[in-house]
């Protein structure tokens, strides 16, 4: 989730250019995700990273993740005029769908919780302090550890091991949920782990019995990454290798880049890709560099990694950033271990060059593509893939690979597609794909396991680049599938346009910018397709707010809001919708 800013995405865009439940119900062919967050106030009513992943040894079993702050303070508690994170609440939140998508569940916990500090109207309460035992809608057991869920969620299915160790559909499946993890001490004598923040990984061989709010169902979390006193840990994901004929089966690979230098210093850029791998079920995991630490004006190691496995136990590690050898030039990289992770290849270019399309927003010290004071793009040109690996058993795998990624000048942000029939040897020609008027934000692509269909979902502005606060904007998730042939995947269709929202209707916690974070997300089987996006279509525009945004940034002089007394009641209500093609 990345709540504090770093030094290094604002020189990589130079470089470069998220016991009780409810269950809702589809409108208009997609359904709301998160629904069971409250429509106010800000910031409980935010949602946004959307991830999800199917258990590929029972297709019907759907869950998704993002970063959930149904559990902070509202921003009456304390002074109006600040929306904080309340120090200690988790924002990774869980969801759970039995019929592939089309319904979703989001159990309540009991943790560290801060939906009781509500606050006065016009008072300046004491600051929140979050409650023992109150009810959480994200995951648990990290309270208890001495650690706080910090969102970026990534997600995985796998197989369970047998009490002899080895892998087998038979034991079940075990779901991964991988996050960006917090110390809950307020001292350094008291913390869990060195460092800022880490990665750590929730697990559950019950996923319903999780869904059903049984926190039991639950392993507690473990740390995954080595840190130091300075490193600050990001942008994970996290894979199973779950296919049966890989004679890697149930390895768990998580990849990230860390951050070696302390945030906010001129010592944060520095950022190997590493991997860390297990094989015995998420209890104990090694770590890999990928790429070197090395970071300047001239050569960003690379970031927003993606980690697949093929039906051969080729693990194969994805990232964006600059080669020397390139002209500087930023490219998607591809680094493979052929033995488990035990050793990785040198990080090979595949595909661009590609751009960041955002314009530097000089109060965010990032990029934006819908407008000044618009929603950070930093990842906008991450590669996401998927690899037709024939699970659960890898009967009928073809390990083609598919990427996506968005790449281009401001005016058009195109989504880009690519893929490779031969194991990463060779690459297509990126084309562009969006629909007309689409201005591609976020991409991701899923593949089924047998090589028969493509599915690419992204979020999209149809608005142009706004260089003010005051015309509206437009932020739609679209969904397009493609039949593969022989001669490779065919044109794509959209299957699904979601609701239109106005982006600004998003809220940093700060309030000085939109946010949306930094990924969509798709799954597939052999018979269907899943996607989740960015949607807000269910949040208001706050002219107060716009007014303030662009004060910050040479416009007219505009006094801080209270969002709560200044804007409508759903201002942010940010939330994840999905849909399902069958």
């Amino acid at each position: 989730m990345r709540r504090t800013a770093f030094v290094f995405v604002a020189a990589l865009a130079l470089v470069l250019g998220a016991s009780t439940s409810s269950t809702a119900t589809t409108t208009a062919g997609d359904a709301n995700v998160t629904h069971t967050s409250p429509v106010s106030p800000f910031s409980e009513n935010k949602q946004n990273e959307p991830t999800v992943a199917i258990d590929a040894n029972h297709t019907n079993i759907v869950v998704a993740g993002s970063n959930d702050e149904i559990d902070e303070e509202a921003c009456n508690a304390g002074k109006d005029t600040i929306c904080p994170f309340t120090p200690g609440v988790g924002v990774s939140g869980f969801y759970y769908s039995s019929d592939s998508g089309h319904t979703w569940t989001q159990p309540t916990y009991t943790g560290f919780s801060a939906r009781g500090c509500q606050g006065v109207v016009g008072s300046t309460d004491p600051d929140c302090v979050g409650t023992v035992g109150g009810s959480i809608g994200t995951l648990p057991w990290y309270y208890e550890n001495g650690l706080v869920s910090d969102g970026d969620p990534a997600l995985a299915f796998g197989p369970v091991p047998g009490s002899n160790g080895a892998f087998s559909w038979a034991n079940g499946s075990r779901l991964y949920y991988a996050n960006l993890t917090a110390n809950f001490a307020a001292t350094r004598s008291e913390e869990a782990f060195k460092g800022f923040e880490a990665i750590g990984v929730s697990r559950t061989d019950d996923a319903a019995g999780a869904a059903a709010g049984d926190k039991n169902a639950w392993k507690a979390p473990v740390l995954v990454s080595k840190q130091s006193s300075t490193t600050f840990s990001d942008k994970e994901q996290v894979w199973a290798d779950n296919a049966s004929s890989s004679p890697f089966f149930g390895n768990v690979y998580i990849c990230w880049a860390s951050f070696l230098g302390q945030e906010l210093s001129p010592n944060a850029a520095p950022a190997p890709l590493v991997v860390a791998v297990s094989s015995d079920g998420g209890d104990t995991w090694t770590q890999h560099p990928i790429s070197a630490a090395a970071n300047n004006g001239q050569r960003n190691p690379m970031d927003g990694c993606t980690v697949r496995t093929d039906s051969q136990g080729n693990a194969y590690v994805f990232g964006v950033g600059t080669s020397s050898s390139g002209g500087h030039q930023a490219f998607e990289f591809m680094s493979v271990s052929s033995n488990g992770g035990h050793n990785w290849s040198a990080q090979t270019p595949v595909a661009g060059p590609v751009t960041q399309p955002g314009l530097f927003d000089p109060g965010l010290g990032r990029p934006t593509i819908d407008g000044i004071g618009g929603a950070r793009s930093d990842l906008a040109p991450a590669p996401s893939v998927d690899i037709a690996n024939g699970a659960p058993t890898g009967d009928g795998a073809t390990n083609r690979i598919v990427m996506s990624y968005v790449s281009g000048e401001i005016t058009q942000p195109h989504v880009y597609f690519t893929e490779s029939a031969n194991q990463g040897a060779t690459w297509s020609t990126p084309s562009a794909i969006e629909s007309a008027g689409d201005r591609g934000y976020y991409t991701a692509p899923a593949i089924s396991p047998n090589g028969t269909d493509v599915y690419v979902v992204y979020n999209a502005f149809t608005t142009p680049y706004r260089n003010n606060t005051t015309d509206a904007r437009n932020l739609v998730g679209v969904f397009l599938h493609a039949s593969v042939g022989v001669t490779g995947t065919g044109a794509f269709t959209e299957v699904h346009r979601g609701a239109n929202g106005d982006p600004r209707g998003t809220s940093q916690n700060g309030l000085t910018a939109e946010f949306l974070g930094d990924y969509v997300y798709a799954a597939a089987t052999r018979t269907y397709g899943v996607a989740v996006w960015n949607d807000a279509r269910n949040a208001a525009d706050c002219p107060a707010i716009d007014a303030w945004r662009m004060s910050l940034r040479g416009g007219p002089a505009a006094p801080r809001p209270a969002p709560q007394q200044d804007c409508a009641a759903n201002f942010g209500n940010s939330d994840i919708y999905g849909f399902t093609t069958a």
